[in-house]
């Protein structure tokens, strides 16, 4: 079947350039249900091939119904930031080009894009220039990227070879994390076979960061054993970054080895105003963040960085007689240091993301997240809302009238379409995290969303308080 690509490439991006453009006009929620798409996407496969321009046809129409405003200005959910212009763009191409990022054998296009896009995070976010990174999934695989390598380095350091020889009969690891730790880390735990019965949680402060003093004892507590340390920059809930000075300091002082999950506040060094937030970041043995969050880079690309390239080489590489350019002992890049072999190419995306804003177009980027988050904040107030953290990032937990109507807000803040936001469970308290991280979102998208999430709780809005000011 002969088909005009040039035609049904124009076709599918004038259709992703028609979601951009008109995506902050709809509602975010869409209104289809589950069996309205069940019944769009479902029936029988056809026998008989069909013709690519209808295929991308039926599914725009059958996916439109359902496609949720992630990409839109007023989407404050699960930190997902709406991608960019230019990275959007090289995503296309990089679709286009269907390179596999391997090694540089296969493309030595997204090898170079890799090299470059990974140079200039590094610079941004504070991690030494000698580090390695793998272009990985998201903030998951970068996190449990960072805890193998970790595995590798705590068992060589008492004489047990992981990669030979595995966990039966090997040292306990412990892994000493906040108990206001990412679930990532849980299910990293799981995955490589630590369980999460080896996870020595320590307290946190009231605003979500790592308690220091109670790291010192849990540190002291496990003795001898081989012992990773998970820090955090950017509490899920809060925002809040753990004393990265001090505490990998003192996890070093121990033995242990050091690995910091940033999947968002990693970002936080890019700007002047934040980075102190993070001071002391380069001291740890890997880190992980990803760039689909507030980078505005497409879904899915996350950033696995370790401080020893040899040793993340060693522990994610492996080699085959069939695969040309695998295994190299040096320059390590791409499916050396990543769980997956055949890859999308990341680095594009990235590469044009960084290339479009520059250092103090992300700094900026960062600047106004966490100035329109207070705002949300300051507004959300002002009708009656409890705000429940300092807004030192882009994160906002508040609360109106009763928690336990919390969900009941949410769900109707959601029905209404104006805005999204999620729950969350914080001290024990259910409470409405607001998260801001798109670049498109403006002043006016925060104040509308405000009232908006007001009017869903019955409270006031902070027009009508002005309008209607209380008796002195």
């Amino acid at each position: 079947m002969d088909v005009d690509l040039q035609q049904l490439f124009a076709r599918a991006a004038a259709e992703g350039a028609r979601h951009r453009a008109t995506v902050a006009d709809r509602p975010v929620q869409p209104a289809a249900d589950r069996a309205a798409l069940a019944a769009a996407f479902g029936g029988p496969l056809p026998a008989r091939r069909t013709d690519p321009t209808r295929v991308v046809d039926e599914l725009i129409a059958a996916a439109r119904p359902g496609l949720v405003g992630t990409v839109g200005p007023r989407f404050f959910g699960f930190v997902i930031g709406g991608a960019s212009a230019a990275a959007t763009a090289a995503d296309l191409l990089a679709a286009g080009w269907d390179q596999c990022a391997y090694n540089e054998v296969l493309s030595p296009a997204a090898a170079a894009a890799e090299r470059a896009a990974g140079g200039w995070a590094k610079h941004l976010l504070g991690v030494p220039e000698s580090a390695s990174v793998g272009f990985v999934t998201g903030a998951q695989a970068a996190n449990t990227v960072g805890l193998a390598v970790g595995r590798q380095r705590v068992l060589a350091d008492v004489g047990w070879d992981v990669a030979r020889d595995g966990l039966f009969g090997a040292p306990r690891i412990a892994i000493v994390a906040s108990e206001e730790r990412h679930a990532t880390i849980d299910r990293a735990a799981r995955l490589l076979g630590f369980g999460t019965g080896s996870i020595e949680p320590v307290a946190a402060t009231p605003q979500g960061a790592i308690d220091v003093d109670r790291l010192r004892i849990a540190l002291e507590s496990v003795g001898s054993r081989p012992v990773i340390v998970c820090l955090q920059a950017g509490n899920v809930n809060t925002g809040a970054c753990d004393d990265l000075r001090t505490a990998t300091t003192m996890a070093h002082e121990h033995g242990a080895y050091v690995h910091v999950d940033g999947a968002f506040g990693l970002w936080a060094a890019a700007s002047p105003r934040t980075a102190h937030l993070v001071d002391g970041v380069e001291l740890a043995d890997s880190w992980g963040t990803d760039a689909h969050k507030w980078l505005n880079v497409p879904y899915d690309c996350g950033l696995a960085f370790c401080a020893d390239a040899d040793l993340h080489a060693a522990t994610m590489s492996y080699a085959a007689a069939y695969l040309t350019g695998s295994g190299a002992e040096s320059d390590h890049v791409l499916g050396d240091l990543t769980p997956e072999s055949s890859r999308r190419a990341r680095g594009f995306a990235v590469w044009a993301a960084l290339r479009e804003l520059g250092t103090e177009g992300v700094a900026e980027l960062v600047d106004r997240s966490c100035a329109l988050a207070l705002r949300m904040a300051q507004r959300l107030a002002v009708g009656g809302a409890t705000v429940h953290n300092d807004v030192v990032l882009n994160q906002v937990l508040v609360s109106i009238g009763d928690p336990s109507r919390t969900d009941a807000i949410v769900e109707a803040v959601q029905r209404d379409g104006t805005c999204w936001v999620g729950a969350t469970t914080w001290h024990g308290r259910r409470l409405i995290r607001v998260s801001v991280s798109n670049a498109t979102t403006s002043e006016h998208d925060i104040d509308i969303s405000a009232d908006a999430i007001l009017r869903a709780a019955g409270a006031e809005s902070p027009a009508d308080v002005q309008q209607n000011p209380s008796p002195s």
